[in-house]
């Protein structure tokens, strides 16, 4: 494919996706394949011969479309948000047409220094403290992972490693094996399971920490198990707190939490991956005090602030703590300007060496959408999920589980968890509109989650009539068969 085909096809491209998200919803939400569908359609390995555009473009709809769980439909109301906006898809394009690797500043310059810029940007956009901020002097910063998942692991690891040289420092006979063995990780009953991957991957133990009634865990939860832990020897040394947890977005007490582990010198990372989008509204920005007593914070703008993924951000105090965990310096990664001061070299604060040139799109769509755009996209999905909560109180066969502060309701018939995984299965047969579970204590319970940006008042309108009505049916078939047995 030369350039001149490139501009013709790439045009179709647009067409094609423009198409797609603005028909979103006249496709099924969730695909009706079964598994290993896909391998019978396709030949047994790659052509010898090129094959034309035209013939792979037909392949689309035929082959990828039928098995596509569309996450931008109206419909869908699982998991937590995909951000998607068409500047976002626009940058994306440029990104990967510059096509930069940006380990470091001399890399590519521009990739770098956006990205710096940006999590500025972003951080005053959430009302961070100014440590957070690289500024022209400060000592944290804001870094672009892939995934809340990598940012927890980071800052896991880079704890782990400042813990292992304060402890060596203390007490010089203590081999690094000695301090692994007793390093113990802490997060929420209600954390997410990326949490203890961390651990896992760390090497570390991991403890919950139970939470309470609001599904939260306070200061005094934390409090009697690292008193606990330190009586028979361990060392505690790392915190994640949960700010949206992802069964029910419920809320760490941080005001009560920061303190106890700064008086403790536990590192305290907190992770709002889907909620910290909301801080963006002066109304919710009180979810977030407490910060300041935190060492990492991450959020993911590739959630709910319409920026595609992967677009996670997280900040620093103290970017030493990353960089001296992390730092290996071959001669081919060198650059002269590296001892500059003003120079960041990204790799030294993630997993990979590589990155793409992903501030591109938070610059786009920051420049485009305003912060008021971003913040009237938040309220309306806010809006959204207090209707659908609306209609749940209104039926006294339903329940709600958890307080609804953002864009979550979790709900469920009043009745056994059996009858509630019979009305989930009910609805995601039908196909019309998609839903996933949690567990909340013992109960089994249904989330509904407001996540596309095309959701109107309509399709919610729409999504509990449907559910209203399937769950008539099934309590009919379910009296009818107990009244048998």
């Amino acid at each position: 494919m030369d350039a001149a085909e490139f501009r013709k096809r790439g045009k179709e491209m647009v067409d094609y996706v423009a198409d797609y998200l603005e028909k979103i919803e006249k496709r099924q939400v969730f695909p009706d394949v079964e598994p290993g569908y896909l391998r019978p359609l396709i030949a047994d390995c790659a052509p010898q011969d090129p094959e034309s555009f035209e013939d792979v473009f037909k392949d689309i709809e035929k082959i990828i479309m039928p098995g596509v769980t569309h996450w931008h439909s109206p419909y869908f109301f699982a998991y937590f948000p995909a951000a998607s906006s068409f500047p976002a898809l626009l940058a994306d394009m440029l990104c990967g047409g510059i096509g930069c690797v940006g380990f470091s500043w001399a890399a590519s310059p521009a990739c770098t220094e956006l990205e710096t810029v940006m999590l500025d940007w972003l951080g005053k956009m959430v009302d961070l403290p100014e440590e957070f901020l690289a500024g022209n002097d400060g000592q944290g910063g804001g870094v672009i992972q892939g995934s809340a998942s990598e940012a927890t692991l980071i800052a896991l690891l880079a704890a782990r490693t400042k813990t292992i040289r304060q402890m060596q420092s203390e007490k010089p006979e203590l081999t690094e094996a000695e301090i692994m063995g007793r390093l113990v990780a802490y997060a929420s009953d209600q954390a997410h399971s990326s949490v203890e991957r961390a651990a896992l991957i760390g090497a570390v133990k991991i403890k919950n920490v139970p939470s309470d009634d609001t599904f939260s865990v306070c200061g005094s939860a934390l409090k009697k198990v690292l008193d606990e832990d330190k009586a028979a020897g361990l060392i505690p040394f790392f915190f994640c707190a949960t700010l949206g947890t992802t069964p029910c977005c419920s809320f760490d007490k941080l005001l009560e939490l920061g303190p106890i582990c700064n008086k403790e010198n536990i590192w305290m990372h907190i992770d709002a991956a889907y909620a910290g989008s909301a801080f963006i509204c002066p109304e919710f920005r009180h979810l977030l005090n407490g910060v300041e007593f935190a060492d990492s914070f991450n959020f993911n703008p590739h959630k709910w602030l319409l920026v595609n993924f992967d677009c996670s951000a997280m900040w620093v105090k103290k970017r030493s703590d990353l960089i001296g965990a992390f730092k290996l310096e071959p001669l081919y990664l060198q650059h002269h300007h590296q001892e500059s001061g003003l120079v960041t070299d990204y790799r030294h604060w993630q997993i990979p060496l590589g990155r793409r040139f992903r501030s591109l799109k938070l610059w786009f769509v920051l420049r485009m959408y305003g912060v008021k755009g971003l913040q009237e996209h938040i309220r309306k999905h806010i809006r959204l999920s207090h209707q659908f909560e609306h209609f749940v109180l209104q039926d006294g066969r339903f329940e709600i589980c958890a307080e609804v502060v953002l864009g979550l309701v979790c709900f469920r018939l009043k009745g056994s968890n059996e009858l509630n995984e019979a009305l989930l299965k009910s609805i995601n047969d039908a196909k019309k509109i998609h839903l996933v579970p949690c567990h909340l204590r013992e109960k089994f319970v249904l989330r509904f989650a407001i996540c596309s940006r095309m959701v109107e008042s309509t399709h919610i309108k729409f999504a509990w009539q449907h559910i209203s009505q399937l769950a008539t049916d099934l309590l009919k078939t379910w009296e009818q068969n107990h009244h048998q047995q």
